[in-house]
């Protein structure tokens, strides 16, 4: 240790470094709804491989961080409910790629940091800004153009935008309770895995509830599958985790609304798919509202709690 005791400050990546990684996680994530697509399986069979297969993948990481950083009683509560949320998430949104377009699903459940502001003034007394609720209420709209467009079009799209809704409340839950299991000590990496394997645990015994098998699909599923779990959620999610210890997170959440178009061109070029009007003009609105809300949602990167600890004075 340094003369004086105090340890030296944990380097930092090159801005250069981290907007390539942003770009390989942004590019990794936008392939989820792609990957699903060409797996011919039910979403809810999709939903249970993908989870089984990166709670495998986390298997190790996971151990290292619950050993490192045990959860309590408390911790562990919020991680079980975290990872059948997750399990919600996964099972809807999944399953909303089957009724309705990438672009109208993609926008939907990409409004999770909608949720987390609805369920912390619910739930943890607190409200958000004017201006961030102003936001919210955009992106309401915007759904509302979505869901109006697929009315006149049939109800099996309304249902998959209900079903992306549902989605991202379950993200958004997901999200709040995973910044409370981390304030309690748990590192990213025990929470995460463990939350994992709870989602793969709920989400089991759905196909048998659905009458779905588990087996027998085409060899090309489980590729698809396998390169599900792989990409998005240990390549693309990863990365953005490890950007989000370093960029402010208001950037962060701005970037991310890059996903859900960079999912809707790729369904245009790689399956001709094409939104209606309505559609195109309800994505923009929910687009622009969270842009708005993320703008003007209380800046804070994810090193200051850390550094609020580093520079607290040392008792002689």
């Amino acid at each position: 240790m340094p003369e004086g005791g105090v340890a030296p400050a944990p380097s930092v990546p090159r801005r250069g470094t981290l907007w390539a990684v942003l770009g390989v996680a942004l590019t990794a994530v936008s392939f989820a709804a792609i990957f699903i697509r060409w797996a011919d399986a039910p979403g809810v069979v999709v939903a249970f491989y993908r989870m089984l297969i990166a709670t495998l993948i986390m298997a190790p990481v996971t151990v290292i961080g619950l050993r490192r950083t045990p959860p309590d009683a408390r911790a562990w509560r919020a991680t079980v409910l975290a990872g059948a949320l997750l399990a919600v998430h996964f099972a809807a949104w999944i399953s909303s790629l089957s009724y309705t377009t990438v672009a109208a699903s993609g926008a939907l459940v990409s409004t999770s940091p909608l949720w987390v502001a609805l369920f912390g003034w619910l739930f943890l007394a607190r409200p958000p800004a004017a201006r961030q609720l102003g936001g919210v209420l955009v992106s309401v709209a915007g759904a509302a153009i979505i869901g109006y467009g697929d009315v006149l079009g049939g109800s099996r799209p309304l249902l998959g935008d209900l079903l992306a809704v549902l989605g991202a409340a379950g993200a958004g839950g997901y999200l709040l309770l995973g910044r409370y299991v981390q304030a309690r000590g748990v590192s990213l990496q025990a929470y995460a895995g463990s939350a994992y394997a709870v989602a793969a645990l709920c989400l089991a015994p759905l196909p048998w509830l659905v009458g779905a098998p588990y087996l027998g699909y085409p060899q090309a599923t489980y590729l698809f599958v396998a390169l599900l779990a792989l990409v998005p959620q240990v390549i693309g999610h990863t990365g953005i985790n490890y950007v989000a210890k370093h960029f402010d997170t208001t950037a962060l959440a701005t970037a991310l609304l890059l996903e859900p178009l960079a999912s809707g061109v790729l369904a245009y070029l790689l399956f001709g798919e094409r939104p209606g009007v309505a559609t195109l003009v309800g994505v923009a609105v929910v687009l622009c509202g969270m842009v708005l809300t993320v703008r003007f949602t209380p800046r804070m990167t994810a090193a200051e709690p850390s550094r609020t600890r580093r520079t607290r004075p040392r008792p002689k």
